[in-house]
């Protein structure tokens, strides 16, 4: 069972959180360009689209890691305290942060001089590259798990 819980744990992270942090960091650049390519709105929809959907996906990469971690009897331990603690912080500045700047820079992306005066798309660049980073360093834990006994 527990074979089976961490994989659909890890297929979920990759399948779910990777295109999170593709599209996210994609948005930016669309956004920089809206006011002079025609097609950038329509991507930029559709960046945003991919980042509220798979964010709601996500949630199962929590679910089926802690029930991995139940499994594993590691609920205590403090890699995987830190962990939790920097998921929750990713999902946070996901929700309040990213997803709500996306949907403000759809607002004005036809106006580049009003996204340029909200400083949009550095805000963007800078929220994304957060939330890429806090899931680089759960995963470099999920992989070294100090004080982890398989000697890995």
């Amino acid at each position: 069972m527990t074979k089976f819980l961490l994989s659909v744990h890890v297929l979920a992270a990759v399948l779910a959180i990777g295109p999170v942090a593709v599209a996210g960091s994609a948005f930016p650049r669309y956004l920089r360009a809206a006011a002079t390519d025609s097609n950038a709105p329509a991507v930029l929809r559709a960046l945003h689209r991919l980042c509220r959907v798979y964010a709601l996906l996500g949630i199962v990469v929590p679910v089926f890691g802690l029930a991995t971690a139940s499994q594993l009897g590691v609920l205590g331990d403090a890699w995987l305290i830190t962990s939790i603690v920097l998921t929750a912080g990713a999902a946070a500045l996901l929700a309040a942060a990213i997803l709500p700047a996306q949907r403000r820079a759809l607002e004005l992306a036809g106006d580049a001089e009003a996204v340029d005066a909200a400083r949009l798309p550095a805000r963007l660049g800078m929220s994304t590259g957060v939330f890429n980073l806090l899931w680089a360093v759960v995963v470099v834990l999920m992989i070294i798990r100090p004080g982890s006994t398989t000697g890995a």
